[in-house]
C-alpha cells in the first residue's frame, strides 16, 4: 500500500505519542520535502517509517501552490505521481483539492478509527480528547460522535 502524508496527521499523532499507529497500519509513509521540513521544525525525532520523496511535476506543483500551502501541494503532487492508495490530510481545503485530483484520503480521525477496528488501541475517545487538548486539533461534535459511534464507544 502506498501512503503519502501531509504534515498535520503525523504532527498531531507525534504530539500525543501515537505516531507508531501509522507504521503499524501502513508500514512506510511517504512525505515530500516541505512536510519533512515542517515536521523537523516542530518535532525533534523524525520517525524511521517516514520516507522522503520529492515531487517531479513542476507544473502540477505550481498549479496546486496557487490554492494550498507548500506541504499540502507537495503531498498531493507526490500522491498523484505515485498513484497512492491513500493521502493522509486533515485540512478542509487540502482535502477538497485532493478529492478533486482523484485521491483517496484519510485524516487523523480515520486513522484512529481504523486503529481501533484493528485492535491497535483499546479506545479512541481518550485519544480524540488528547488531540483536542494537547495538539489543538479542532474536531466538530458531529465528526467526533460519528467516529465514536463507528467504533462502538457511544450509541446515538
Amino acid at each position: 500500500m502506498i501512503v503519502v502524508s501531509d504534515t498535520s496527521c503525523i504532527s498531531n499523532l507525534l504530539t500525543i505519542g501515537h505516531s507508531h499507529l501509522l507504521a503499524e497500519l501502513f508500514g512506510e509513509v511517504i512525505v515530500p520535502p516541505a512536510v519533512e521540513r515542517e515536521l523537523r521544525r516542530f518535532h525533534p525525532v523524525f520517525p524511521d517509517f517516514l520516507k522522503p520523496v520529492s515531487p517531479r511535476s513542476a507544473s502540477m506543483l505550481s498549479r496546486l501552490r496557487q490554492e494550498i500551502d507548500a506541504g499540502e501541494a507537495e503531498a498531493i503532487c507526490v500522491a498523484c505521481e505515485l498513484k497512492a492508495d491513500r493521502l493522509l490530510i486533515d485540512e478542509k481545503l487540502g482535502r477538497a483539492v485532493a478529492l478533486r485530483e482523484g485521491l483517496a484520503i484519510i485524516g487523523v480521525v480515520g486513522v484512529l478509527v481504523t486503529a481501533k477496528q484493528k485492535a491497535l488501541v483499546p479506545a479512541i475517545g481518550p485519544l480524540l480528547s488528547r488531540l483536542e487538548n494537547e495538539a489543538g486539533f479542532r474536531l466538530g461534535a458531529r465528526v467526533k460522535a460519528a467516529a465514536l459511534q463507528a467504533v462502538g464507544e457511544i450509541d446515538i
